[in-house]
């Protein structure tokens, strides 16, 4: 038979350090997510039907299923409101510093 060995542990990973940029993008991003959901919402997704009607527990989780929905919207390219989002952000930031 072999002995084991103790296996020397590793090092924790450390992320990568998010820039400033990288947050200012991050909430750009989240913003347009969450106009789309309420557009979405105004669009009808997510209505109950009257056939298939999952109770009280579709009614409150349908806002979490559209908010996903756009943010997977976001992700594929959204409407191009995250980039000018982060623009202005990034802008105003500039400027206070």
């Amino acid at each position: 038979m072999n002995p084991v060995l103790p296996v020397s542990p590793r090092p924790p990973l450390q992320p990568a350090p998010v820039s400033a940029d990288d947050k200012l993008r991050e909430a750009a991003k989240e913003l347009e997510a969450t106009f789309l959901s309420e557009m979405l919402k105004s669009a009808g997704l997510g209505e109950l039907s009257e056939t298939f009607g999952g109770g009280p527990g579709e009614e409150q989780f349908a806002s979490f299923l559209r908010l996903e929905q756009a943010r997977a919207m976001v992700d594929a390219g959204g409407i191009g409101l995250a980039e000018t989002l982060f623009e202005a952000m990034k802008e105003r930031a500039d400027g206070a510093v």
